[in-house]
This record gives C-alpha cells, structure tokens and sequence, in this order.
C-alpha cells in the first residue's frame, strides 16, 4: 500500500511538472532547443517561416508541427548550406537558417526591411526579397555600427537592428485591386511559387501572385470572397494594384474572372 501510494505521488508530481514546462516549450523561440520530427510549438512555427524564406519549405503555411515535410526542408537546407543532413535542426541549423542573405524571400526578410527602413538606411519599397537594394542598405547599417561589413544579415547585426527598431511588417495595410486567377497546370508551368511553394503537390494551398513593391512576398493577406492567403509568388502581367489568385480547378479560375475585391493584409 505505501509503495503504491509513492508510486502514484511521483507520477502527480511528474504530471505537475509536466504541465509547469509545455507551456514553456510550446512557446519556445527557435533555438532554444534541438527540433526534430514529431516536434510542435511557436519555435517550429517559427522554423518554418524561415525554411520558407529559403525557398525550401513546400507547404504554403507554417503549421507549427515538425513532420516529414519539415524534416525533408531541413535536410534540403543542410544539402545547400554544406552542414550535416540530419533532417533534425539543432544548434547549427538553427544558427545558420536564420542568417539571412541574398535570394531570400518572406516574412523575416520583410521584417529587416522594415528595421532598415526605420534606420533610414534602406530607401526602396519592402518587398520581401533580399536583392541588392536590401544587401546595400544592410552594409550601411553594418558600417555604421562598426560591424564587419559583408551585407548579410547574422547575429550581430540583427541584434543590432532589434536594439534599434521592432520588426514590423506591412500589416493593417488595405487596397482595391484587380484579380484574376490561375493554376498550377498551364503549360510551361512548373506549379512552384516564387517563394519555393509546390501548388501541384499541395493543391489545397491558398496563394495569390502580387506585385511585390504593393505586396511583399511573404506576406498574409485576406482577399474578399477567396479568404486568407500567402502573397508568394509573382507574374509577368502582375503590376500595381492586381493580384492573381491560385485556385486548382481550371474551371473554376475561369469563373473567378476578372474582377475588383478588397485586400488587407493581416500578417
């Protein structure tokens, strides 16, 4: 009887424990711990984004869960940044993924943009794409606070930036514009995004293709009668205020037409 009553105890004082240290897990920030498959909370959420803005995260949103489509867009950034194929992020991965450079595109590059924008050290439309407007802009900055001047956006220097200035994105921002809608099986299309996304694989995706200097890429944004949407990949006829909306069957695109509707952007 007394053994049974310790046993059950330590399971009550295990349970509490338990329930003391998952919030803290869940609202990990990345690299707080080594992530692997099976693994969920705002830091793999987080991770996700990132692996997006790398272009090799398939999936159109970040679910916050670690299975196989994250652990094979890990292994797909170790493959390209020359570290240990593992499929499993822990401290070198997680350094390096969230290094940003030139190429990337999404959420974090818009958030530096921002930074840099505030420091008034970048002069261009936030678009979400680290090209050589955004390289430029992040030297100043680096010579500026006397850090080594390479044009990459590390630890140092965006640390410094967070010391200077919230990362803010376009949020709250609301326009008219023209949509028309496409899919993922024209010919000559490869039915992945600007920003690395498969439409063919992940049908179910909810995209539109913007102008990125109205809308940057990476952004999440709310289309009237479509609804909640990743802005993640660009058009030829795509110009100022217009959009083209991913919608997977070919007729139902052609009955969305072409036609005026309300964007906000809400992330």
């Amino acid at each position: 009887m007394l053994k049974r009553c310790r046993n059950l105890f330590i399971v009550m004082v295990a349970s509490f424990l338990m329930m003391i240290i998952a919030p803290t897990i869940t609202e990990a920030a990345i690299g707080d711990r080594i992530l692997v498959n099976g693994s969920s909370g705002s830091d793999v959420a987080e991770l996700q984004d990132y692996l997006m803005t790398k272009g090799v995260f398939p999936y159109h949103t970040s679910t916050g869960y670690y299975g196989n489509i994250t652990e094979e867009a890990v292994k797909d950034f170790q493959r390209k940044r020359n570290l240990k194929v593992d499929g499993i992020a822990g401290p070198e991965t997680n350094h390096a993924v969230q290094v940003l450079r030139n190429g990337d595109i999404g959420k974090q590059v818009i958030h530096i943009q921002y930074q840099l924008k505030e420091a008034g050290h970048y002069h261009l439309n936030i678009d979400g794409i680290y090209g050589s407007g955004t390289v430029s802009a992040v030297k100043s900055f680096q010579k500026q606070q006397g850090l080594a001047v390479d044009g990459i956006a590390g630890p140092n220097t965006r640390s410094a930036l967070d010391s200077l200035s919230k990362r803010g994105s376009a949020a709250g921002k609301s326009l008219t514009v023209e949509s028309t809608a496409y899919t993922a099986d024209c010919d000559g299309c490869s039915g992945v995004t600007k920003m690395g996304l498969d439409l063919k694989k992940y049908s179910d995706a909810k995209v539109i293709a913007v102008d990125p200097s109205v809308i940057p890429l990476g952004s999440i944004v709310e289309v009237e009668g479509y609804g909640v949407a990743i802005a993640a990949d660009i058009g030829g006829g795509i110009n100022g205020n217009a959009i083209d909306v991913f919608i997977p069957n070919r007729d139902d695109a052609l009955q969305w037409g072409r036609k005026e509707v309300r964007v906000k952007i809400i992330e």
